[in-house]
């Protein structure tokens, strides 16, 4: 029988990548064309998380005004537009995410990517920041047609790369992640520097890290807990 490949599945914005710039930027776009005033970047990043939809209807609840559905579909398709042609303008990867992927290919973890971000869009950004080919799959809010909290990516990517839930782990930065992680039974690692609007300890993940050069030891930890549990 053969043994499934070990998984680590990471969220993107927020997680591998500081991309706050680019699309508070974007949405700052949008409100503008429709006379609203920007949302200052500082205080915005709790809105980030959810995808692109509903980063525009916070932005505009955050001005008081409230869409609808046909309203926020043509400023979904404008925001695409948009954010696509400036993916990398003001965004990079967290310090140490390169490296922490190297050590974990070389130790024989599939790496892929589970995001909320439209699967193209995350394809242009991972490009445009020099990782894309480290990863043999990459999931998209519209890759399985849900979105998480919904378990349904999660689930799929990890079979993807011929992985199991059992030999998998989630790396994200916010509740939706956790709380998908939490629904396909898999344990999940936070980033305690991302977009969330609560300290993401407070949302009790298996492991917090504040920089990438603590991921190993997360991993780690995480497998000898289910060795352990494994050994009653």
């Amino acid at each position: 029988m053969i043994k499934a490949a070990p998984v680590l599945v990471f969220d993107l914005d927020g997680t591998l990548a500081e991309t706050a710039g680019d699309l508070i930027g974007t949405l700052n776009v949008i409100l503008a064309h429709e006379g609203l005033a920007p949302v200052p970047l500082a205080s915005a990043r709790h809105l980030l998380g959810a995808g692109a939809r509903a980063l525009i209807a916070r932005g505009f609840a955050h001005a008081g005004r409230s869409l609808a559905p046909e309203k926020l579909q043509q400023l979904f398709g404008d925001f695409l537009d948009h954010y696509n042609a400036h993916i990398a303008d003001d965004s990079w990867l967290f310090p140490g995410v390169e490296a922490a992927l190297d050590r974990a290919a070389e130790a024989g973890y599939a790496l892929a990517v589970c995001t909320n971000k439209l699967e193209h869009s995350s394809h242009l950004l991972l490009r445009a920041l020099g990782i894309a080919d480290r990863f043999q799959f990459v999931c998209g809010q519209d890759t399985y047609g849900v979105a998480k909290p919904d378990p349904t990516p999660l689930i799929e990517t990890i079979a993807r790369v011929g992985g199991d839930r059992a030999h998998a782990i989630m790396v994200g930065d916010s509740r939706t992640d956790i709380d998908t992680a939490r629904a396909a039974g898999v344990p999940v690692i936070a980033v305690d520097f991302g977009y969330t609007d609560v300290p993401v300890a407070e949302l009790h993940p298996d492991r917090v890290i504040s920089h990438f050069d603590q991921l190993w030891a997360a991993v780690a930890a995480i497998g000898d807990n289910r060795a352990n549990a494994l050994a009653l």
